[in-house]
């Protein structure tokens, strides 16, 4: 996979790439819609390609797995077909959702065993399986089996836990070097760094992550409960570390302040459900701010949901509206709602974009941040 580098901020270790896969190019720094079980919640692919302008998303390896199960997906031709999908596609490996199912599931050398969430049904997730299943799914980029501490977490068990992550990442290598992709095009392993919020263990890990020379780099176990301030710290710390001609993914990240301040550290790769789940709660991010579109104050403005962004569903149709149809409950509220949403976040990245090509990245961020953080 090739990453190349058009422009670097002089101010901050922000930077504007391109990176080239088999279903097209990703421009970063570039934000990532998460569709967990190959649908982006309330969107249709028609309007991630042409309204949001998305250049990728994601699928996540443990739902897929278990639903709609690897048959069909293997029948179907992957992921990208069964969805009708042609751009790049990113599937985590679902060492986040073991980590979330912390009462149905135990972590041992070998992998974990769980049980689902739908039926009760066991399954084991090992790090060689788990390179096959996303063998099967089929996407662009895919990730090392890890597992992902919460916080807080002891720093014995942080150390112990990396190690692990560390173990399996070298069996998820061997396996992927073993196999050979399904569909007639590339897929390419990205490790992650682990280590919770201890700085000596981040410098661990992102020196052995860093070491195996891989497509990319992930940064994981972030933005889970630490204060912001940690997580710039450590990313910032990582970035320093994991190579600068690969790209860098911190996953699960975040609000659009999270997302402005973690580009000037040196991140180029976001993912985050935050856009499509306040959508459906009638929580709006706007280049003017943050709007609760629930609120009485909106009932009779008239004025476009943000008219600066330029997608049709943002400057179509009016705040007074939306707000009928989320209090209505209203399907078709969520909808707008969430694609407005995922709007702004894509035109968010794509003005950091444009401010690092431009030279004037870290004046315009500073002003972003103060507008992206206040409640309208």
């Amino acid at each position: 996979m090739q990453f190349s580098i058009q422009a670097n901020d002089s101010q901050s270790s922000a930077r504007a790439g391109t990176l080239l896969t088999d279903h097209g190019p990703i421009e970063t720094p570039i934000f990532m819609p998460v569709g967990t079980a190959g649908s982006v919640k309330a969107v249709h692919q028609r309007e991630l390609k042409n309204d949001i302008q998305a250049q990728i998303i994601l699928g996540n390896t443990y739902h897929l797995y278990l639903r709609p199960g690897l048959p069909l997906l293997q029948q179907a031709g992957g992921l990208h077909a069964f969805i009708g999908w042609d751009k790049p596609i990113l599937t985590d490996s679902g060492g986040y959702q073991v980590y979330s199912l912390s009462d149905n599931r135990k972590i041992k050398e070998e992998g974990v065993t769980f049980k689902s969430h739908i039926d009760g049904s066991k399954h084991i997730f090992t790090p060689e399986n788990v390179m096959d299943i996303q063998r099967t799914i089929g996407a662009d980029i895919i990730m090392a089996f890890d597992e992902c501490t919460p916080y807080p977490c002891e720093y014995k068990y942080a150390k112990k836990s990396m190690e692990l992550t560390h173990r399996w990442l070298d069996r998820c290598v061997s396996r992927l070097d073993k196999t050979q992709p399904k569909y007639g095009y590339n897929q390419y392993l990205f490790p992650i760094v682990q280590g919770s919020t201890y700085k000596d263990l981040r410098e661990q890990s992102a020196t052995y992550i860093a070491s195996k020379n891989l497509s990319g780099n992930a940064i994981g176990g972030l933005s889970v409960g630490e204060p912001h301030e940690d997580m710039y710290a450590m990313t910032e710390l990582v970035c320093g570390i994991l190579p600068k001609d690969k790209p860098r993914y911190l996953m699960g990240v975040g609000t659009p302040e999270n997302i402005l301040e973690c580009i000037a550290l040196g991140i180029d790769m976001f993912d985050c459900v935050m856009p499509t789940r306040n959508a459906r709660n009638g929580m709006l991010f706007t280049s003017a701010g943050i709007i609760n579109i629930r609120n009485e104050k909106w009932k009779d403005d008239l004025s476009p949901i943000d008219a600066n962004l330029g997608g049709y569903a943002s400057t179509h149709y009016s705040k007074a509206y939306l707000r009928h149809l989320i209090i209505s409950k209203e399907i078709l509220g969520a909808q707008i709602a969430s694609i407005h949403n995922l709007t702004f976040y894509l035109w968010l990245v794509k003005e950091a974009r444009k401010h690092i090509n431009e030279g004037t990245f870290t004046s315009w961020k500073n002003e972003m941040v103060k507008k992206v953080k206040t409640r309208l």
